[in-house]
């Protein structure tokens, strides 16, 4: 609180920023929150916006204006609010409190340490029992005769961003690892991510070889051999690098660099000014002492690169996408030009078409694939869970979606405080990585929307608590900074809050039957395929959103026609308290209509289909024919004609005991006889055919 200049600041305004619409209101400032509550002058529910500290990306102060002085914020859930305050001095105090309350210095001063949702201990540590990794890899089918849990890190000493319970080839000495993780950047040497039990194949990731131009290290070559031999239905292990292969052209230091050979290694030329670059990432990092596997050195492994940019591309990008879309007036022209110039959503469909590729390899081929990019934490994550997701229905529900996030991402040390700024980090190590591989789920949503049980909102609302920093699940780099910082003893669950709010994020149009006929998903990466998300990016612009919600509409349906159901079922548990039997219900359908019940409820068929016109001309003549024979027939037939129309080629007596589609077939017939050209009835509708 002793950095809250002024708490309370009245008559503000706040602008929206696609109109020009704005709300009177008072202004609060508290320890974890900035408050707008709007003035309540027609008592009428008033407009409250609740922004959290932690979410404020930046605030800006602009010069002041006749009206007022403006303050912008940016938040890192894409809201933008826009005050105007009437007193410049007021303006300033909330921006340099802002200021101070947005940067926390230390982990012990974000909002999860404060946190209390008003439960016991008790109730905390069952929350973060929710999710139990070792009951996940049971159910994979692991450990087995190929596969084994290993404590070689159980005290962080090889890798100290691996969680401690790591699974790798039965075969795999401790020596042998601890080898390979010394030839790996960051120590992350392979291990097992996922099992894919009907095929024996296994996805593992890890980081980049330590390899340079030429150096190469036996255990970690007799690691990748273990991890191929553990898979006896194919010969031979893919190495995905996540990195791009590229040609391009650039200087560097008066060298000229050419490919040559089949594992991409290069000649240096001096004196020469341009060079020609391939796997120019992965060179870069050659050059430094890393790099990639060397086919020569490793048995049976087939290398390829995938081709997805590194963390300062994508910043760049998706800072260029809310350029673009918060920018007033713009032509669709120019809104189109700009969202394609920021490369987002080709971003986001590289990333999914090398999670295809993963499932292509596993599901289809049966081998087992090795998935890495520099450090192995930021774009083999993105790879290896989107991968597991399209290859298990599991991870398409909504409690398996947590344990692929909780595997994938928090246990082997996505750098969510770096990624997510939550310190105050170096501005070069913020990116959106986790943003997009939410991005790319709800992308798949779209193609495939029977087969999520969660909604976009459960997607959203995952991305919110990201940068909220209200629960521990997401604090810190890896495992063992929260250990270190206690998250289980201080903080609270994400995924207990989720679990107890799982109504509000049912998809429904989700089907189990179609995840069990559908076990892989098969996305199609065709550019028409791929859609801007609003709902991600213009969450909070209410006025750009649509006046009815489908999935809203949807939602209310379902829920009214189960309350419906509700009541059938008790009424008839009343009528059977009062021994009294329901005429019809669903364990006794009613029995099928007989044909003599079937042309006495079909309506007759018309005189005409236009403003009673006869349909042909020889309809016309046999109706002709038809009223001669009716007049030589008796005074009890022609009162039956007057009752009901007699149809072609019949008495009106016959067409009361024939049905209406046993007359029509032998009229067809008859005409069929008598000239090439027949009149068929299909519903009502007169069609020619020769």
């Amino acid at each position: 609180m002793e950095h809250i200049r002024t708490p309370k600041v009245e008559q503000v305004r706040l602008l929206d920023r696609f109109s020009n619409k704005s709300t009177n209101g008072t202004l609060y400032l508290t320890a974890t929150h900035l408050i707008f509550v709007e003035s309540n002058s027609n008592n009428s529910a008033a407009q409250e916006v609740w922004i959290l500290h932690h979410h404020i990306a930046s605030v800006e102060k602009l010069s002041l204006t006749t009206t007022g002085c403006p303050l912008v914020i940016q938040c890192r859930n894409f809201r933008v609010v826009h005050f105007v305050v009437q007193r410049e001095r007021d303006c300033h105090d909330i921006y340099s409190s802002l200021l101070r309350l947005l940067r926390p210095v230390a982990y012990e001063e974000l909002y999860a340490f404060s946190y209390n949702p008003k439960q016991n201990d008790q109730q905390r540590e069952e929350g973060w029992q929710l999710i139990d990794l070792g009951a996940e890899y049971e159910r994979m089918g692991v450990p087995c005769d190929q596969w084994q849990l290993t404590d070689v890190n159980r005290n962080y000493k090889v890798c100290e961003t691996y969680p401690r319970d790591l699974y790798v080839p039965i075969t795999a000495s401790k020596p042998i690892i601890v080898g390979s993780s010394k030839f790996r950047s960051k120590g992350r040497f392979p291990v097992l991510t996922y099992f894919y039990q009907e095929k024996k194949a296994a996805v593992c990731r890890c980081s980049q070889p330590l390899s340079g131009f030429s150096a190469r290290c036996l255990e970690d070559e007799s690691l990748l051999q273990a991890i191929s031999k553990a898979n006896h239905n194919s010969r031979f292990l893919y190495v995905m690098d996540t990195r791009p292969k590229v040609s391009k052209t650039c200087e560097v230091q008066n060298h000229y660099i050419i490919p040559f050979s089949r594992n991409n290694s290069v000649l240096v030329f001096e004196g020469l000014t341009r060079v020609s670059v391939l796997q120019l990432n992965a060179l870069a990092n050659r050059a430094a002492g890393k790099g990639y596997e060397n086919e020569d050195n490793y048995s049976n492994i087939r290398f390829q690169f995938v081709g997805i940019e590194n963390i300062h591309v994508m910043r760049a990008s998706l800072q260029k996408l809310l350029e673009v879309i918060g920018t007033r007036s713009l032509t669709m022209s120019d809104y189109l030009v700009g969202l394609d110039s920021s490369g987002w959503l080709r971003h986001i469909k590289a990333v999914l078409d090398a999670a295809i590729s993963l499932a292509k390899a596993v599901t289809v081929e049966g081998a087992s694939v090795l998935v890495h990019c520099s450090d192995g934490w930021d774009r083999t994550a993105q790879v290896c869970s989107l991968g597991a997701l399209l290859m298990d229905p599991y991870y398409r529900t909504i409690k398996g979606f947590m344990v692929l996030i909780e595997k994938d991402w928090i246990s082997f040390g996505h750098k969510f405080a770096d990624r997510c700024d939550q310190l105050g980090a170096d501005p070069k190590e913020v990116s959106p990585i986790f943003t997009q591989f939410l991005e790319c789920v709800w992308q798949l949503t779209e193609q495939f929307p029977q087969a999520f049980e969660f909604s976009e909102w459960f997607l959203l609302q995952i991305h919110e608590h990201i940068h909220s920093c209200q629960y521990g699940n997401f604090l810190g780099n890896n495992q063992r900074q929260r250990e270190e910082l206690r998250i289980r003893e201080r903080t609270h669950s994400l995924w207990a809050y989720l679990m107890s709010e799982t109504q509000n994020y049912i998809n429904p149009f989700y089907s189990p039957a179609f995840s069990e006929s559908h076990p892989v998903l098969e996305p199609s990466t065709l550019p028409y395929n791929f859609k801007f998300w609003r709902n991600m990016y213009h969450q909070f612009d209410r006025s750009m959103h649509p006046r009815q919600s489908i999935l809203k509409t949807i939602l209310t349906l379902r829920e009214k026609s189960q309350k419906a159901e509700t009541a059938v079922q008790a009424l008839e548990s009343r009528l059977h308290e009062l021994g009294v039997t329901p005429l019809a219900t669903e364990d006794s359908p009613a029995p099928p209509p007989t044909r003599d019940h079937l042309s006495s409820t079909l309506p007759p068929r018309p005189d005409s289909l236009i403003l009673g016109a006869p349909i042909n001309h020889k309809e016309v003549l046999q109706q002709d024919e038809e009223e001669e024979e009716a007049g030589e027939v008796g005074d009890e037939t022609a009162e039956s004609t007057d009752t009901e129309r007699t149809v072609e080629g019949s008495s009106g007596t016959e067409s009361r005991k024939q049905s209406y589609g046993e007359l029509e077939e032998a009229y067809s017939s008859d005409l069929a006889k008598e000239e090439p050209a027949v009149v068929s009835l299909e519903f009502g509708v007169a069609r020619m055919t020769c």
